[in-house]
């Protein structure tokens, strides 16, 4: 199905704001220039020194303005050399991107997928993550800082900690003394910038008005690091590109700041942040890093004490994709102030296609406007957006309300069988979702065979790149549920909307000390092409469920909580049947009449999770029960057409 064809359940009746496409004013460019100060010193209460790039708009011969201007700050760890306005390799791609409109058309499945992994370049992302000029030309000062023991900055790298936070508030502070500032605060940021924006916005600086960050996290370590509480591949891989970056200082920024020395004692002193910690996990499963820590509610940003407007932006199959929702659910803000955004991409490619006729605006535009409106006050009516933009998975249709889940969605039981659905010979069992529950007991044995590397997952994790391969990585999930066992429901009779999050309720049984359990939930065309919507997973011996922060909706668990904590670890008797919830994250797709809701259930889902030696060797055999007395059941959201 082409993009272009929307669903009914996406007609303009239903948007309560402005359209998804809606264009926003961003004014005219003032400054045609830039100036950009680099290496420049801020010194911390410690006395560590951060360093920073400072970009202001210039006059026709390179000088800065004097003016006093709003100033909008980024904190990175990933060395702010290689993203300044003067990288050429960074211009040379930015400059070619107006391009990739005109030469890559828009997938014609309307799923994420390779084309819109390039189309990212012409959206505005590129500007929207660096020192924008879209936002400089119009009047705003861009301040880029290493946070402590990255890039150029001095220290030990201390992540998302205590004193990092600390040094947020006070580059914040630091900021707003100097003459080009005008005391008016703004903060963005992708990935862990956009996590620091976050935390520091939580703290309620003074001066600080407006947050847009891209594809942050609510909690990295129930979305990424310790998901279902089994580590990720991404965690090493992440440590080891901080820790490269973070020995590619810039010369003479430690010239200039006279920091060099102090830089190399501290780099000396810590070549490889948290290189122990890694080694401890892969050999016993006891160590500290294999559950949430006493300190992870600090490192979480307070969203509820925001007070700055905010704009959050996700992607459906970020790695971060259990957040975006959940971040616009607890911000306690009004009047157009929180805005969330929901595209099908990846972490890598917010903005793809943006700026296209059916699309929202250019990213940059966005920012731009949003900054506008909380920092300068200017009535550009990007405050009726939204609130709530998303784009539907199944469709490619972008549709605008007011809340997330849609309201008229209520909650559905589906119940697990084992009898054959006919349509997935691919798997290793083929079951039905929905159907009646099976008046017999069947055991059906999850099988050891690894997982094909070519896996939505896997995309997931490689953060989209992979999508540039294939259909196998994006769009059809079949080859990756060769090791599965499936359920899959009848054809939809009606077009059906799900959105929200779920919950699997499964009854298992292990001969081990532990089993995995990863899900995930897809969209079957009658092509049979197996499109993955969203997913889950969880360790049994982390099943323990937190009620009173889990969602319930009239009786039903929704959206599954657990604590993650060595304190709440429950025993795996080997051969004893257990049951254990599964949060799977939120989504909104369309199934098209004729479509078919289906669950695949693993017991690894490489790339996604790593199950360290010191945990798979207490894993052996794992299997679901299917019993009348106890049956097992997927819980959702749905709404039919009419």
């Amino acid at each position: 199905m082409a993009p272009s064809e929307v669903s009914p359940l996406a007609l303009p009746h239903e948007q309560t704001g402005l359209p998804p496409n809606a264009r926003f004013a961003i004014g005219p460019r003032r400054y045609r220039r830039i100036h950009v100060d680099r290496g420049v010193a801020i010194r911390m209460s410690d006395g560590t020194i951060l360093s920073a790039d400072i970009t202001r708009p210039a006059h026709r011969r390179g000088t800065p303005v004097t003016e006093p201007l709003p100033a909008i700050i980024t904190l990175t760890p990933y060395n702010k050399t290689l993203m300044t306005r003067a990288n050429p390799l960074i211009d040379l791609v930015g400059a070619a991107a107006p391009l990739v409109d005109r030469l890559v058309s828009p997938s014609p499945s309307g799923r994420a997928g390779g084309r819109e992994m390039v189309r990212a370049l012409s959206g505005g992302t590129l500007d929207a993550v660096r020192a924008s000029r879209t936002l400089i030309s119009r009047g705003y000062v861009h301040v880029n800082v290493d946070v402590r023991g990255t890039g150029t900055s001095t220290g030990r790298m201390q992540i998302m900690s205590d004193r990092e936070q600390r040094d947020a508030l006070e580059v914040l502070a630091w900021v707003r003394e100097q003459p080009w500032c005008d005391g008016d605060l703004g903060m963005t940021g992708i990935s862990y910038l956009a996590i620091s924006a976050l935390q520091a916005a939580g703290k309620r600086p003074e001066g600080l008005k407006a947050v847009f960050a891209l594809v942050g996290s609510e909690d990295p370590n129930k979305d990424l690091t310790l998901t279902g509480g089994v580590q990720s591949v991404f965690t090493p891989f992440w440590l080891l590109a901080v820790n490269g970056l973070k020995w590619l200082p810039s010369a003479p920024g430690l010239i200039k700041t006279g920091a060099a020395p102090r830089y190399l004692y501290d780099r000396i002193t810590s070549p490889v942040t948290r290189l122990g910690s890694l080694l401890g996990v892969l050999l016993d499963d006891q160590h500290p890093e294999h559950f949430i820590q006493p300190d992870a509610e600090s490192r979480r940003a307070r969203i509820e004490d925001i007070t700055a407007a905010t704009w959050i932006h996700g992607g459906w199959h970020d790695v971060f994709d259990r957040s975006p929702t959940r971040l616009f659910g607890r911000l306690a803000l009004t009047g157009g102030a929180k805005q969330v955004l929901v595209d099908d991409g990846f972490h890598i490619n917010p903005g793809s296609g943006f700026g296209a006729p059916a699309n929202p605006q250019r990213l940059d535009q966005l920012q731009c406007a949003f900054f506008d409106r909380w920092i300068k006050g200017i009535d550009n009516g990007i405050d009726g957006y939204g609130p709530v933009t998303v784009r539907q998975l199944g469709t490619g249709a972008w549709v605008s309300r007011q809340q997330f889940p849609h309201p008229r969605a209520r909650v559905r039981r589906w119940h697990l069988s084992a009898t054959p659905s006919g349509t997935a010979a691919h798997a290793a069992a083929d079951g039905t979702l929905g159907g009646e529950i099976d008046t017999g007991t069947t055991r059906l044995t999850l099988p050891r065979h690894p997982l094909p590397l070519p896996s939505q997952s896997g995309s997931l994790m490689l953060m989209g790149l992979t999508t540039l391969l294939g259909a196998d990585w994006t769009s059809d999930d079949r080859a990756a549920q060769a090791p599965a066992v499936v359920f899959t429901s009848a054809p939809m009779t009606a077009d059906t909307l799900l959105s929200g999050a779920m919950n699997l309720h499964l009854r298992v049984l292990a001969s081990g000390a532990d089993a995995f359990w990863a899900v995930t939930v897809c969209d079957v065309a009658p092509s049979g092409a197996s499109a993955v919507l969203t997913r889950g997973a969880l360790l049994s011996s982390r099943r323990a469920l937190d009620t009173d922060v889990s969602l319930y909706i009239d009786g039903e668990l929704i959206a599954a909580e657990h604590p993650l904590t060595a304190a709440s670890v429950l025993p795996v008797r080997p051969g004893v049947p257990h049951e254990l919830d599964i949060d799977i994250n939120a989504t909104e797709a369309v199934l098209r009449r004729g479509h078919r809701l289906r669950v695949a259930v693993t017991r690894t889902s490489w790339p996604r999770h790593f199950l360290t030696p010191a945990v798979s060797r207490k894993i052996k055999d794992q299997a679901i029960l299917l019993d009348p007395r106890h049956p097992s059941w997927l819980s959702f959201l749905a709404v039919d057409a009419g």
